[in-house]
C-alpha cells in the first residue's frame, strides 16, 4: 500500500494533536507524523526540508486557526512566502474548532485552502480527504 511521506499537525493543544497522531496511525496513510505546536516551529520545518534529506516533506498540513504567537492565518501570510519548490506537493488543510462561517470563507477564497475540517479529525473523514486529494494512497 502506498503511503503518503509525511503528515504535519500543527496546534498548540497536546491533546489534540496526541489524539489525531493516533488517528493517523490507525488509518496508517503515512510513512511519518510530526506534530509541532507552533506555527513558527512549522515554518522553520518546511524552510529546512531542502537543507536535509532525512526530513520528509509533508504531504499534508493540518492547521489550526487559533494559536498564540502566530496563528494559523498569519502562518499562512508566511506560506504564502515561500518557494513553489517548498510547497510543491503540500496540501493545507485547515483543522479547527471555528464554528464561524467566515473562516471557511476567509480560508478558500484568500489562500485557496480547499478543505476545512471541524476538531476532532476522526477516521472516516481523513480516509475521505485522502481518496478525495491522494486516490492512489490507501489502496
Amino acid at each position: 500500500m502506498k503511503k503518503l511521506d509525511c503528515i504535519l499537525l500543527v496546534d498548540d493543544n497536546d491533546a489534540d494533536n496526541y489524539y489525531h497522531q493516533m488517528i493517523i496511525e490507525e488509518v496508517g496513510c503515512a510513512e511519518a507524523i510530526l506534530a509541532l505546536e507552533n506555527a513558527f516551529d512549522a515554518l522553520d520545518y518546511i524552510k529546512s526540508v531542502d537543507e536535509s534529506v532525512e526530513q520528509a516533506t509533508p504531504n499534508i498540513i493540518f492547521l489550526d486557526i487559533n494559536m498564540p504567537g502566530m496563528n494559523g492565518w498569519e502562518f499562512l501570510d508566511e506560506y504564502e512566502k515561500l518557494s513553489k519548490e517548498q510547497k510543491a506537493n503540500v496540501m493545507v488543510i485547515m483543522l479547527s474548532t471555528s464554528q464561524n462561517p467566515d473562516d471557511k470563507i476567509k480560508a478558500k477564497a484568500k489562500y485557496g485552502i480547499l478543505e476545512f475540517v471541524n476538531k476532532p479529525l476522526t477516521e472516516e473523514t481523513l480516509k475521505k480527504l485522502i481518496k478525495k486529494h491522494f486516490p492512489d494512497v490507501l489502496e
